[in-house]
Formats: C-alpha cells, sequence, structure tokens
C-alpha cells in the first residue's frame, strides 16, 4: 500500500454537503429559511440549485433572490461537480422514479418524505431555544444527512473506536453493521493491530493527525496494488468538539477517486501525446526551412538546363524546316526536358508532402520507405557538404506500425544532427537490418563526425540541452527522437568517440 498525503487548507471548518432540491414549494421555502438562520453547528449545506417546473413556485422564487442557480429541468444538475444528493420534495412518485433512474451514480437521492422532516425541524426550531435541544436537534440533522450521503462516512471515538457508520461505510468495508460499531477503525478497514501510523506499511492516519491537531486531516490511501487491482480512496477526518475545545469525536469521511484519477491521469497522457505531435509539427517546419536552401539549389539546375533546351528547339523550329535528323534531335531534347521536369516535380511534392501534417493515427507502414523518403530530400544537401551517403537497405519489407509523420521526423533528425558534425565533409551510413529473435527491425545512422563528449551522453535527450552555439539549434531535435521512438515501443542507443563518429542505434518492433 502507498499513500499520498497532501495538504488541504481550503476544507472547511465544518462537514459540507452540496445538495440539490427537485421542488420549489413551500418545504423548499422552510430548507432555505434554515439555511440562512445557519442553526447546525457541524454540518455546512451548500444549496447548489433548486428545480421546478412552477416559475412562481415560492422556493424557487426565494432561491433566486439568493443567488442560488434555478432550473426547470432536474437534469441540468447532473452537471454539477461534487454534488452529494438531490432532495426530492415534489410528493410525486413518477418525478422520484425518474430522478432514481436517470442520476450519476455519484449522487444519492432523498425522497419527499424529507418535506415532513423539514417541515417538523422548522417547527421544532422555532420552539426549542435551550443549547442541550438545539445540540439534540443538530445532532439529528446530522445523522440524517449522514445515513443519506452517497460517500462512506463514520464517526468514531477518540479510542479509535466506531460510534457511528453510514450504509455507504458499511458497503465499502463489506461487514454488517454489528461487526462495525464498537471495532477499531483500523481493524474494520485495514485488518491491522494497530493505528495506520504505526503498522510496518506506514499509512499516513488522518485520525491520528486531527487528534494531535484538532484540525481537518487529508489523506489519499492505495489499496489493493499487490493484486494489480489498485483503488485510490479519499480520506478527510473532521474533529467534533466539546465546550471546552476538546476532540471528543472524528468524522472521517471516504470517498473513492479511482475513477476520478483514472480519468484525469488519461487526460494528462492524452495532453502529452498532443503536445509531441505538436512539437514534432513544428520541427518538421524548422527541418523544412534547411530542407528549402537546399532544394532551391537542386532545382535550380534543371532549370537552367530546361531554358538551354527550350531555346535550341525554338531555333531548329523556326529558323528552318526540321529533317528527320532535327525531329530525332527534338525528341531527345523533349525527354531530357521530361526527365528534369518529373525529377522537380517530385522534388517539391516532397517538400509540400513533408511539410503537411498528415492525419494522427498509427499504421502499418514500410520502415525501408521511410528512410527512401528522407534521404531523397537531404541527399543534395549531402552533396554541397561533400558527405557521401551509403545507404544499405535490407530487401526485405520491414513492416512496423507507426505515424509516418512522427518516424520521418526522427530519421530527418538525426540525419540534420550527422551532417552538422561533419561541417567540412565526411560520410554517413544509415543500415536496417532484421533481429528475427527479438522480432524488432534495427536501424543504425552513423557518422564519421566530431563526436560527443562523455560527459554530454547522459544529457542529450533532455529538452532544450544544445552544445550548439545560441541561435543554431533548440536542442529539442534528441528528445523528439527519444519521445518518438519511446511512443513506437522502441529503444534508442548511441556510442560516440570524439574525433571519431557517433552512432545511433533504434530499434521497434515488427509487425
Amino acid at each position: 500500500m502507498v499513500t499520498i498525503a497532501k495538504p488541504n487548507p481550503e476544507l472547511n471548518e465544518k462537514l459540507t454537503v452540496n445538495i440539490a432540491i427537485v421542488g420549489g414549494g413551500r418545504a423548499c421555502n422552510f430548507f432555505l429559511t434554515i439555511l440562512q438562520a445557519d442553526t447546525l453547528p457541524f454540518l455546512k449545506v451548500n444549496l447548489v440549485g433548486v428545480c421546478d417546473i412552477d416559475p412562481k413556485a415560492e422556493g424557487l422564487l426565494t432561491a433566486k433572490k439568493m443567488g442560488i442557480f434555478t432550473t426547470s429541468d432536474f437534469r441540468d444538475f447532473f452537471s454539477i461537480d461534487n454534488l452529494d444528493s438531490i432532495l426530492e420534495l415534489t410528493n410525486r412518485r413518477q418525478v422520484l422514479l425518474e430522478l432514481i433512474r436517470l442520476r450519476p451514480k455519484r449522487v444519492g437521492i432523498l425522497e419527499h418524505n424529507i418535506g415532513r422532516f423539514l417541515r417538523n425541524y422548522f417547527q421544532m426550531n422555532q420552539q426549542l431555544k435551550s443549547a442541550e435541544h438545539r445540540a439534540v436537534l443538530a445532532k439529528m440533522v446530522s445523522d440524517f444527512i449522514i445515513q443519506h450521503s452517497n460517500a462512506a462516512i463514520a464517526v468514531i471515538n477518540t479510542d479509535f473506536t466506531i460510534a457511528q457508520a453510514n450504509e455507504a461505510y458499511l458497503k465499502t468495508v463489506k461487514r454488517p453493521r454489528s461487526e462495525v460499531i464498537g471495532r477499531y477503525c483500523y481493524q474494520v478497514y485495514y485488518n491491522q493491530n494497530a493505528p495506520c501510523a504505526s503498522s510496518q506499511q506506514a499509512l499516513k492516519c488522518p485520525m491520528l493527525e486531527t487528534l494531535k491537531t484538532g484540525r481537518t486531516a487529508h489523506v489519499i490511501h492505495e489499496r489493493g496494488a499487490s493484486t494489480g487491482h489498485a483503488t485510490y480512496e479519499n480520506i478527510v477526518t473532521y474533529p467534533l468538539k466539546d465546550e471546552f475545545g476538546e476532540v471528543t469525536h472524528v468524522i472521517e469521511i471516504w470517498r473513492d477517486i479511482t475513477a476520478d484519477l483514472t480519468t484525469r491521469w488519461e487526460k494528462q497522457a492524452r495532453n502529452l501525446r498532443n503536445d509531441l505531435q505538436r512539437m514534432v509539427q513544428e520541427d518538421r517546419m524548422i527541418s523544412l526551412g534547411k530542407l528549402a536552401a537546399s532544394c532551391v539549389h537542386e532545382i535550380n539546375n534543371p532549370i537552367q538546363g530546361l531554358l538551354t533546351y527550350a531555346e535550341l528547339m525554338r531555333k531548329m523550329t523556326t529558323e528552318e524546316k526540321p529533317d528527320d535528323d532535327n525531329w530525332k534531335q527534338l525528341n531527345g531534347y523533349l525527354n531530357i526536358v521530361s526527365d528534369e521536369l518529373v525529377r522537380c516535380g517530385n522534388i517539391v511534392a516532397g517538400l509540400l508532402s513533408f511539410s503537411r501534417e498528415a492525419s494522427r493515427g498509427y499504421v502499418d507502414l514500410d520502415l525501408n520507405d521511410v528512410l527512401k523518403a528522407v534521404t531523397a530530400l537531404t541527399r543534395h544537401k549531402m552533396e554541397l557538404q561533400n558527405i557521401l551517403l551509403k545507404l544499405e537497405l535490407v530487401q526485405e519489407i520491414m513492416m512496423v506500425r507507426g505515424d509516418t509523420n512522427q518516424l520521418q521526423q526522427a530519421m530527418l533528425n538525426l540525419i540534420f544532427n550527422a551532417i552538422e558534425a561533419m561541417p567540412t565533409g565526411g560520410e554517413l551510413a544509415i543500415t536496417t537490418r532484421a533481429d528475427a529473435s527479438a522480432g524488432q527491425v534495427v536501424i543504425e545512422v552513423q557518422d564519421t563526425g566530431t563526436g560527443i563528449l562523455e560527459k554530454d551522453l547522459d544529457h542529450i535527450y533532455d529538452p532544450f540541452f544544445t552544445t550548439k552555439a545560441p541561435g543554431e539549434g533548440t536542442g529539442l531535435g534528441l528528445s523528439i527522437v527519444y519521445g518518438i521512438i519511446k511512443n513506437h515501443g522502441g529503444q534508442v542507443k548511441v556510442k560516440s568517440a570524439v574525433d571519431t563518429g557517433t552512432v545511433f542505434s533504434l530499434r521497434l518492433p515488427l509487425v
């Protein structure tokens, strides 16, 4: 078991219950009067909404004046965060059944007989003046709310024995009331012989914290991790004090927050994936700028040739009538022009395809095709920098499941790093092979560049870490490579020696 403890200074001094009312008539009006009187010393009731189909219902009008949310459709309440219960005050069976059928599991339903209870309470509150009677009345209300709360609630004596527990608590511990009342809380819930904080598992005990400080305490406990079905409970303890300020009892409230935490983790995972996708696309735009200059030069050469051939063909067709030899020569020129135009078109198409953000999602793809597309875009840049490219791809199809955009960007970042490590020229070898025993494809990108210092090897994947001069790099290239390969279920390894070169080895699972 693991305990996650964190401070919660915003907890109120009273036990707080969030309630909405269906039925805005007289009973609702009585309840609003009770709330305004604030006669409950240990209980704070937050009325978060009132529903009635009659816009002139007296309770509904009072709620509007108090700034409380009002509606004519009780289903609007289901979207209210932290709603504990709904009071049904219409005295109509059909409404009660609809509430029970449609309510979220986290929300309890208190049926219309509460109206009689509220009216009796209102009358008694006007009659009882002594502090003793008011205490009895407050206890009656507290007991009522505790028993009807959807949260697991127990009232615990200062010796850790349970004095009272509601049905939700009994369901949580999976024990009958006879096996709960009078027994120690740590025995009932954890089957331990001592308070949680003194056990070998060292769980933080909010009960002990409240007894020591006289203040509210809050922890999160993990249970069942050893079985593979961990659940997480949010536990809040609240002290009940006598007139001298001494703690006489502690109210303990349990809520299962496993689903909430799972939802948060899934949302955080989605955000991280989205962030990586955005970073990859932004990095692609940076890479596109690097490619554009060399591609412009690569396109410029065939264009100059096209202009020359076009002028020759114009002269041949206008100055004299072409003979058979001229037509053969013209046909040869046209073939050259066609090939050069196709070449230019392929370069432009490659750049456009590379700049476009593809639809997200993993598909089965041939890793060799990814490498061919990337090297086609960077080949001319290598030639300009006097770098010899050795591309040795296995003949077999290397099928992996992944995102083409992301894998292209990972390969491109490794190639750019290698090019920048060989400013005066060198050799870049890109190879693929299958590791059948591991069910993986291995890609190696090896350069003969300046290498990486040993002290920097542990940091090369850190975001924004760079050994380049300011303005020459973002420090995100290798961290993006690492994130992409890990997301594809692969591994990244590096070997490097100063003034000798660097080799990156990537492994991805084969389909």
